[in-house]
């Protein structure tokens, strides 16, 4: 899929990870109107990823899966190992300590309300465009091969990975929905914005939402 195959409009958009500058650069050009699952916790590999939506979310941050990671600035740090899954947003130091998750209902009872949009869009969505940064190709073949079998209309892909380049560049993809691309992997989180910019242009929102739900 070429990246040009991406332009147009959109029912949803969802960030994959793999950290929280995929769904930062989709607020930022107004693309995020809510935050789906994986948009404020790391999530390193895509087989992971893949695995969860495939199984529905089945087993996402089970608190017998959890272990205490440390402080996260004014967080706790939370590791779900089953998933490899880890969490610094979501478990306030306010009320919640090393040895206490106090708010984890509070906060699984927000995941749910992301996982029930997430699996509700999927079926209702005509056209649903997914972003990931990094992942291999095989991975993203199988992503590709999970999606078509949950997702009842249209969708893509796009992974945009880091690497020693030196501005935007379309790999060559055999897959027919995801497109791949390279970004300089030099001060990712604010040097590339341009980039950012010149691979979404041209997409669009079906849509406008005036509210953001965490």
């Amino acid at each position: 899929m070429e990246l040009s195959q991406l332009k147009g409009k959109y029912d949803a958009i969802f960030s994959l990870g793999d950290l929280c500058l995929t769904s930062i650069q989709l607020k930022k050009h107004n693309l995020r109107p809510y935050s789906g699952v994986f948009d404020w916790v790391a999530s390193p590999n895509l087989s992971n990823v893949s695995e969860l939506i495939e199984n529905r979310f089945l087993s996402f941050l089970d608190f017998n899966n959890l272990r205490v990671i440390g402080y996260a600035d004014n967080n706790i740090c939370v590791s779900d190992d089953r998933n490899n899954i880890v969490s610094n947003h979501d478990f306030s130091i306010e009320t919640n300590t090393l040895e206490n998750l106090s708010s984890y209902p509070e906060v699984m009872e927000k995941y749910d309300r992301r996982i029930q949009r997430f699996l509700k869009k999927m079926k209702t969505a005509k056209r649903i465009l997914f972003v990931r940064t990094e992942g291999t190709l095989a991975e993203a073949a199988h992503l590709q091969d999970i999606l078509s079998k949950l997702v009842k209309h249209d969708f893509s892909i796009l992974l945009i990975n880091h690497s020693t380049v030196a501005g935007l560049v379309e790999k060559s993809s055999p897959l027919e929905k995801v497109c791949i691309l390279e970004f300089p992997n030099i001060d990712r989180w604010e040097g590339n914005h341009a980039l950012w910019e010149e691979a979404l242009r041209g997409v669009r929102l079906k849509r406008r939402f005036l509210s953001h739900f965490w």
